[in-house]
């Protein structure tokens, strides 16, 4: 099993955190992982993106030149980085920002509206939190556990952030779960 996604958007999105998590929530499963982000210059407001690639086996390169999975938190995003994905793969949008569905038609496309739902667990900061939580049930590449377990293993030092950060994950895996 080899599993790749591209996370991408502004930068302050919590697009580089998301793929942290699902790193350590991977590791934490017992696969091998890496973990490859890029980021412009100006951090906040600028872009940025990550490769993680997931394996149970040894991975050969953290390039995910043709990824399984799209999450763009943004319609830039989704222009740069659409074209990439496979043939029949997943694409997250972030339908708080992104009212287009893309131009590719072998794509299933999930809008997530991030923000809404991250307001009914407390805070349009967790709307990161959300996508990541919709992403991994959607695919099932992390049950809740480890996703949860993968967000304090990333955010190690930072607890406070804990129960609003788990309470995005299972709003996430609910979103996927009962189609709202």
């Amino acid at each position: 099993m080899i599993f790749r996604t591209v996370f991408a958007g502004f930068g302050g999105q919590g697009v580089l955190l998301m793929g942290y998590i699902l790193s350590h929530g991977a590791m934490h499963k017992g696969l091998n992982v890496t973990y490859f982000p890029a980021y412009g210059a100006e951090m906040r407001g600028g872009t940025a993106n990550c490769t993680v690639t997931l394996s149970d086996k040894k991975i050969a390169s953290p390039v995910a030149s043709r990824p399984d999975v799209l999450v763009a938190m943004n319609y830039p995003s989704l222009e740069k980085f659409e074209s990439s994905v496979i043939e029949n793969g997943i694409v997250l949008l972030n339908s708080s920002l992104i009212q287009e569905s893309g131009s590719r038609k072998d794509l299933e496309v999930i809008q997530v509206p991030t923000l809404q739902l991250a307001q009914e667990v407390g805070s349009e900061r967790a709307a990161n939190m959300v996508m990541i939580g919709a992403l991994c049930s959607k695919t099932g590449v992390l049950n809740i556990e480890d996703t949860v377990k993968g967000m304090e293993a990333a955010l190690k030092g930072k607890e406070k952030f804990f129960s609003l950060n788990q309470k995005g994950i299972e709003r996430g895996f609910s979103f996927i779960k009962e189609g709202k």
